[in-house]
């Protein structure tokens, strides 16, 4: 064949876009978004980031949490962007907490195992599936205050979900979740979207990718396709839409919620 690219060729494949703006830039007001990251550590910042900048608004979030206050998601729940979250937990987030308790913002709190496996299902075709995990609590039984009215009371509640017995135990069905868009924190990726996690990072992050219709990713490095063994892909890039590379500055940017060090000999505690 002669040096022109067909339709199916390595161009047509390569993922990598200009910037983070470029790539939240038609992410629409009203989106769900599924974003990785485990507090702090594997979020995608600069994607936040450029989404912040973009202006995006009443904005449908899952993610493990929401940031903590003056960074991740704490920036765009700061800036009112946020009008649902689905999480596993409120944290280290100050304002979360306050919005929650005002009625500002609504919250699903999910068991963090569920939420993965919520996401993780979106992306596999599931449409729900059966977990022990919730039956007896108001997880299953409903009632679960969702958002408040701002004057101590309960203005929406959970509903209540179908409960099954399998092999003589009672089970929960969880409904898988399919975001309008995934954003990732990969330590490597190549120009075809194929991605790898780093330790701790590889947390929410594939399977928030899985979840979402489209799926952008920002990865502290960027090869050519062929480059990352099939064995050590963690995340196919069939789930992949368009990918960021990250400045060396940017992908040193690892902030965490508190440092704990453990003293060495003959310091004092």
């Amino acid at each position: 064949m002669s040096g022109r690219e067909t339709p199916l060729g390595p161009r047509a494949l390569d993922k990598v876009v200009a910037s983070a703006a470029d790539a939240v830039a038609d992410i629409a007001d009203g989106s769900s978004i599924a974003v990785g990251g485990f507090g702090l550590s594997g979020i995608p910042w600069f994607l936040i980031d450029a989404l912040l900048a973009q202006g995006a608004s009443d904005l449908a979030v899952i993610s493990n949490n929401c940031g903590v206050d003056g960074a991740g998601l704490g920036l765009l729940l700061e800036a009112r962007r946020i009008r649902r979250v689905v999480a596993s937990y409120v944290g280290e987030n100050k304002e979360f907490g306050r919005q929650y308790l005002a009625g500002e913002v609504e919250v699903e709190l999910t068991p963090q195992g569920t939420l993965a496996e919520r996401l993780r299902a979106g992306g596999a075709g599931i449409g729900a599936f059966f977990t022990p995990t919730g039956v007896g609590t108001m997880v299953a039984e409903g009632g679960l205050p969702w958002r408040y009215d701002g004057h101590g009371g309960v203005a929406v509640v959970s509903p209540p979900k179908e409960v099954r017995t399998f092999r003589g135990r009672e089970m929960v069905l969880e409904e898988a979740i399919v975001a309008d868009v995934a954003l990732v924190r990969a330590a490597l990726a190549d120009r075809h979207g194929n991605c790898v996690f780093h330790a701790a990072a590889r947390n929410f992050n594939p399977a928030a990718a899985m979840s979402g219709r489209l799926t952008i990713v920002e990865a502290e490095r960027v090869v050519d396709a062929g480059a990352i063994e099939p064995d050590d892909v963690h995340l196919p890039g069939v789930f992949v839409q368009r990918v960021v590379e990250l400045t060396p500055d940017q992908a040193a940017r690892k902030q965490i919620e508190k440092l704990t060090t453990t003293p060495r000999p003959g310091e004092e505690r």
